[in-house]
């Protein structure tokens, strides 16, 4: 499995994805994010922005060149610029604020579980 392979998996895993659900989200098919898993083939430089976009990382750790998520020079890792659920140009910046907002209160409740099984 290569680098990309591997991160788009545990990316994918870590949120509870599958993989019909990513591929949807992608505009591709779920033999094809398969196949990226595994690293039989590679996404296009397109697909791998897309990618990106949808777990709010940089292409620069998906591809194995950091192991920071969110390094990257690049707007698109703005806090107004992230994409989810077929991007932020879908949305209002009300409703955007709201999914922020609701984000935010599920890390923090995720935390408070981590906290309690010490």
């Amino acid at each position: 499995m290569s680098v990309l392979g591997s991160r788009i998996k545990y990316l994918r895993e870590k949120l509870d994805i599958s993989q019909k659900r990513l591929a949807d989200a992608l505009g591709i098919t779920n033999i094809q994010v398969s196949r990226y898993e595994t690293g039989d083939r590679k996404p296009d430089p397109d697909t791998i922005k897309k990618i990106a976009e949808f777990f709010d990382v940089s292409s620069d750790f998906l591809l194995g060149v950091t192991n920071d998520q969110m390094e990257s020079n690049n707007e698109t890792n703005s806090s107004t610029g992230r994409a989810f659920y077929g991007g932020s140009d879908q949305y209002t910046e009300d409703e955007l604020e709201i999914a922020r907002a609701a984000a935010q209160a599920a890390v923090e409740a995720y935390r408070k579980g981590l906290n309690k099984k010490k």
